[in-house]
């Protein structure tokens, strides 16, 4: 005769899954950049994202988005290399941030034009600097 089972587990979580630590996502290795086992050690990577992201702001902010894509997996993985994580979360709010001005300003331009400048608009304008300076006319 079989001794009857103990039911405190079934009832306390109906829902219970139980967690397996073999499982393919936990045993694949992870890599600091998308390019797996053929890209750099954690030594130059941080140095490469270091370097990205200080070279962001000498007015080179698409290296922000170069240092994001390349550190992709440390950008979504929120656990995988803490040294190099802060270099990519700045380059990533960095450049949205610029992203943002640049767009913002491109439409103010572009929608906005001289109903929205006035009189000044001649002189932000730049399609206009030949005809300002008198080099039109001797051709």
């Amino acid at each position: 005769m079989e001794a009857p089972q103990s039911t405190t587990t079934a009832t306390a979580d109906p829902n219970h899954i139980p967690i397996n630590t073999n499982s393919i996502l936990s045993s694949t290795p992870v890599w600091a950049t998308i390019d797996g086992p053929l890209g750099l050690t954690e030594d130059e990577s941080l140095t490469y994202a270091r370097r990205f992201y200080k070279f962001g702001f000498a007015l080179l902010p698409w290296l922000w988005a170069i240092n994001c894509f390349y550190f992709w997996p440390v950008l979504v993985n929120s656990r995988s290399f803490p040294s190099i994580r802060p270099y990519v979360i700045r380059s990533a709010v960095g450049f949205t941030v610029f992203t943002t001005v640049l767009c913002s300003w491109a439409f103010t331009f572009a929608i906005g034009g001289e109903q929205l400048f006035g009189p000044v608009w001649d002189k932000l304008v730049m399609y206009n600097v030949a005809d300002r300076l008198g080099l039109t006319g001797w051709i």
